[in-house]
């Protein structure tokens, strides 16, 4: 019988292993989420803390001579050039199309209170193996749960890339919205900083959950000609939330005469971001195009 190689999965983090281990808490090496550690840093002029400067003199050969410039354009002409996109950097290989700090993906450690609480059984959940999907099993009714003290701990595993977080907490957050959505206004400022440490990891896996969740949250108490008070709720946070949004509002992809297949799972960031600024307009009152406006100045309102 000959020996059967089984590959090993991969591991997300080290200092998680596999999904069914449970975390070593002391082990951890605790990374701020969505920090600026390890980003390319360009060197400090010394110079630009002193009263004095450093100048060297102008080579009078060294100006601009016919047929050598840009020709009002952004790239130059000529084989070399690289095509530029919408999403904010040149298309294709080499060290042209490096992606822009803005861009680059942060810090996402695995130390959110989700994994923490579900490992040491206090969160009333399971999984509920379909046969098509899977579902969560709830062991308290929904209504009776306390989301004050619930619902910002779901929030914050929605930065969790591994199995089971990934999908007890995001699913977790749309069980609890539709069946307590009349709960969820007074939670409100608890979810605002859950809600910016996953968008500032600039991962797109997590930004593209987080922002289904915001337009879920903003819709939840709509339904049923309810007050709709959940969008206007947020208007005095759209400081800490919207930042990130103008840095990706342009990243979609340019498919040119393509077909997209991923439209059915919504994963473009671009269009993503509209819809839930739209969302955002739509349920914030009077004041939410002009605070909108302020942090994405590009949006442009779909009310008027």
């Amino acid at each position: 019988m000959s020996d059967i190689k089984v590959q090993a999965k991969a591991k997300r983090f080290r200092e998680t292993g596999s999904c069914f281990d449970t975390t070593n808490a002391g082990g951890l090496v605790l990374v701020r989420p969505g920090g600026h550690e390890g980003l390319p840093m360009k060197s400090v002029e010394p110079t630009a803390f002193s009263i004095s400067k450093v100048a060297s003199k102008p080579d009078p050969r060294n100006f601009q001579r016919k047929q050598t410039g840009m020709g009002g354009t952004l790239v130059k002409h000529g084989p070399k050039a690289a095509p530029l996109d919408f999403g904010g950097g040149p298309v294709g290989g080499g060290s042209a199309a490096k992606s822009k700090e803005a861009f680059v993906r942060r810090p996402n450690p695995p130390n959110t209170e989700f994994r923490r609480f579900y490992e040491r059984g206090d969160l009333p959940i399971q999984i509920e193996h379909g046969g098509t999907a899977n579902k969560i099993a709830w062991k308290v009714e929904i209504g009776k749960l306390d989301f004050h003290h619930y619902l910002p701990v779901f929030f914050d595993g929605l930065r969790e890339l591994e199995s089971p977080y990934a999908f007890l907490s995001e699913q977790g957050i749309y069980d609890m919205l539709q069946a307590g959505w009349n709960k969820v206004l007074p939670v409100i400022p608890q979810l605002i900083i859950p809600i910016k440490t996953a968008l500032n990891t600039r991962d797109r896996e997590v930004m593209v959950k987080t922002l289904k969740v915001l337009q879920a949250l903003v819709m939840a108490d709509a339904q049923d000609q309810g007050p709709a008070l959940i969008g206007q709720a947020l208007v005095p946070y759209y400081r800490q939330i919207l930042p990130v949004l103008n840095i990706f509002i342009r990243k979609n992809s340019n498919m040119g005469d393509s077909i997209d297949y991923g439209q059915k799972g919504r994963t473009n960031l671009g269009d993503l971001i509209q819809e839930t600024l739209e969302l955002f307009e739509q349920f914030g009152g009077e004041d939410s195009f002009i605070n909108i406006k302020y942090l994405v100045p590009t949006y442009q309102s779909v009310m008027l």
